[in-house]
């Protein structure tokens, strides 16, 4: 893209000097000229300097140290996920039996409420058996009241059927 603004500006350059430049020039734009082979000429290879090689050899190696740390890294936080995910599933199912647990314990302990309000204590029952206890003493004494009352009948039946054995009736 410089080079093309660098073309652009030498013509305008050019143009107003009114001269051009070699590259420019007719005779290096005519195609159809025949050159001569001459041959290629080989770029003579630099050799890798220790400090070029260097920085290389340790530009590769970290970047090749850094994709393995990278890989690892990535591949250790999958497993930490995997088992973090795995724990709260765990602790979700938990959570559901204790909230199962705490919701009948809620139930037993609203039955329970309901039972001792309706259940007697235990002064209601020793004032029971108190009433128990005179209502059986009062059957008793009425019981014996009325023993002794057909044991008079008794004995008195006894009695006019023995006058009347004994005395003659016409």
């Amino acid at each position: 893209m410089a080079s093309l603004r660098w073309i652009a500006s030498s013509s305008k350059i050019a143009q107003r000097s009114g001269s051009r430049f070699i590259s420019t020039s007719r005779i290096l734009r005519n195609e159809n000229a025949v050159t001569p082979n001459l041959g290629t000429v080989q770029t003579q290879k630099r050799p890798v300097g220790g400090f070029r090689g260097g920085i290389i050899g340790f530009l590769f190696g970290f970047s090749l140290a850094s994709a393995f740390a990278a890989y690892h890294l990535l591949d250790e936080y999958k497993r930490a996920s995997a088992a973090l995910q795995a724990s709260v599933e765990e602790l979700q199912a938990s959570t559901e039996k204790v909230s199962a647990h705490v919701r009948r314990i809620e139930a037993v302990e609203k039955d329970l409420k309901a039972l001792s309000q309706n259940s007697a204590g235990k002064e209601d029952l020793s004032r029971v058996r108190a009433e128990l206890k005179k209502l059986y003493d009062g059957l008793h004494i009425e019981f014996l009241d009325l023993r002794s009352h057909v044991w008079g009948i008794q004995q008195d039946l006894h009695a006019i059927a023995k006058k009347e054995a004994t005395s003659v009736r016409i």
